[in-house]
C-alpha cells in the first residue's frame, strides 16, 4: 500500500525574499548592522513584483576575488551587484559587500557602519532594478532615489556636501 504524502500549496509571498549569507564575522559585531540591512533591502523592493535577492556580507579577499573574476579589476571594493541572467525573474541576483572596505569608508565618512552598509545595499539593489549612474541625468536621479529611501530609514543624504572641518585656533 502506497503511502500518500499531501503537499500543502504554499501561500504566495507578500514580501520579499531576502537571503543574508554572512562570511565575515566582523558583520556581526555590531547588532544593528543586519537589521538595519534587511530593512533597507526591503525598502527599495518595494514595488517589485515578489522579488527575491541574496546579500553577501564577505570580507575584501572575497571581494577582490569576485571584482576580479566579474569585473577585469584586481581590487577589493565595497559593493558588488550581480543581476540574474535572466531578465522578469522575481529572483534579482545577488549584492556583495566587503567588510573592511565598508568600515574604513563608514569611519572615514564618519558614519556608523549600519547606515553605510544599508546605503549600499540600497545602491546594489537598485542596480539589480535596473537603475545605473554612468550618465550625469542617471546618476542624478539614482542618488535622489537613495537619498529618498535612507531619509525613510532615518540616515542623512550621503551625497551632501559636507563641510570643511574648521581648525583649531
Amino acid at each position: 500500500m502506497k503511502t500518500r504524502v499531501r503537499r500543502r500549496a504554499l501561500a504566495p509571498r507578500k514580501h520579499a525574499a531576502i537571503s543574508v549569507v554572512v562570511e565575515d564575522a566582523r558583520w556581526r559585531a555590531d547588532s544593528s548592522v543586519l537589521p538595519l540591512i534587511r530593512r533597507a533591502a526591503r525598502l527599495a523592493l518595494r514595488g517589485e513584483a515578489k522579488p527575491s535577492l541574496t546579500i553577501l556580507l564577505a570580507d575584501d579577499a572575497k571581494l577582490r576575488a569576485l571584482n576580479a573574476s566579474f569585473r577585469g579589476k584586481d581590487k577589493s571594493t565595497n559593493v558588488l551587484s550581480f543581476p540574474c541572467a535572466s531578465p522578469g525573474e522575481p529572483y534579482l541576483g545577488d549584492i556583495a559587500l566587503g567588510q573592511g572596505v565598508v568600515a574604513r569608508e563608514a569611519r572615514a565618512q564618519g558614519k556608523s557602519l549600519a547606515a553605510h552598509a544599508a546605503h549600499l545595499v540600497i545602491h546594489g539593489i537598485l542596480h539589480l532594478t535596473g537603475h545605473d549612474h554612468e550618465k550625469p541625468k542617471n546618476a542624478q536621479m539614482m542618488e535622489a532615489l537613495e537619498t529618498s529611501l535612507l531619509a525613510t530609514l532615518g540616515i542623512a543624504d550621503p551625497y551632501a556636501q559636507v563641510p570643511a572641518k574648521l581648525g583649531r585656533a
